[in-house]
């Protein structure tokens, strides 16, 4: 072999080289932008933006937010899935288009299962939030006027398939109830028409719950939590008030587009465990009351399954179709 031709396959060699690696190993290069599958302002815009923040801090490139609300979540879902795998754009999502969403649809433009899972961002549990007028101060004072009142009292929700409508169906089928659903377009007006007495009552976020009732505006009589909140230590959790199987949490997670590589996974993965850790963004997040999860993207990945499972069963026995 000549001393050109050696040279030759020498630089093709390198020239291959440095094509395989720069894309994970200098990752990130440029902007990377996170599609929130929600509107802004709601729990999972600020977790987004407050995780994006302090991501550009630690990774020195900027993370900017891209709000792309509609379908319980399946329009954001749809973009980031259509997306280069290539880390530069996430999705910010709750649970409806990574767990239920297939279940209530006939058709979606993405496969939840192909997302590749990055880490769970947050969680905050659920509560019974009523209208501040009802007749009942207590869990148990609740059902027993609800089954005195069959078909008579009614829930809202942000839509058909988001969590709230599941937490209903699923306070109705351990109950034994039969509240009404009546869904909503958002939760600011599922929430105005709870407090005015239009609707009895909805399952909400205890940041969003406890706003309520620090002003006076509604009742709470249950949490979905495995202890009693401090900020408001009156409040029972439901397993206390007699329903230590209803459980209802909203988390947000971020999720890559499928085929995304291992090291941007595994390095957007550690970041983010390191930003939840921080003191100030803990602060953060207890004041807005939320709890910083993290965890492995193995973590993510079995919390969608157990989510799939559990709500699956409650939309099959509720019969629940979104189209």
């Amino acid at each position: 072999m000549t001393c050109r031709v050696v040279i030759a396959v020498a630089a093709a060699l390198l020239a291959s080289a440095s094509r395989a690696q720069p894309v994970e190993a200098d990752y990130p290069g440029r902007t990377v932008k996170i599609v929130v599958s929600a509107p802004a302002g709601g729990g999972l815009d600020v977790a987004a933006r407050i995780i994006a923040e302090r991501l550009r801090q630690r990774l020195g490139q900027p993370f900017i937010i891209e709000n792309r609300p509609g379908a319980a979540g399946n329009t954001g879902a749809e973009v980031v899935f259509a997306a280069e795998p290539d880390g530069y754009t996430l999705l910010a999502a709750q649970p409806s288009p990574l767990t239920v969403n297939q279940l209530l649809y006939r058709k979606l433009n993405f496969d939840p299962a192909a997302f590749v899972p990055v880490a769970t961002m947050t969680a905050v549990p659920n509560v019974l939030v009523v209208r501040p007028d009802l007749p009942a101060h207590s869990l148990r004072e609740f059902i027993d006027h609800a089954k005195a009142n069959p078909g008579k009292l009614n829930f809202a929700s942000q839509g058909i398939g988001t969590t709230p409508h599941l937490s209903g169906e699923l306070f109705n089928r351990l109950a034994g109830t039969q509240l009404v659903h009546v869904p909503y377009k958002g939760t600011a007006q599922a929430v105005n028409d709870v407090v005015a007495g239009h609707v009895d009552l909805i399952f909400l976020e205890m940041g969003s719950a406890f706003q309520l009732y620090k002003g006076g505006r509604a009742k709470l009589l249950a949490l979905s939590s495995l202890e009693r909140a401090p900020q408001m230590p009156e409040i029972p959790i439901f397993a206390e008030a007699g329903m230590p199987d209803f459980k209802s949490d909203t988390w947000n997670a971020l999720v890559a587009p499928p085929k995304t590589p291992a090291a941007i996974v595994a390095k957007l993965n550690t970041a983010i465990n390191e930003v939840l850790k921080l003191p100030d963004v803990q602060a953060h997040f207890a004041g807005i009351s939320m709890q910083p999860v993290g965890g492995t993207p193995a973590d993510l990945a079995e919390r969608i399954k157990a989510e799939t499972r559990r709500w699956g069963e409650v939309i099959r026995a509720a019969n629940i179709t979104a189209n």
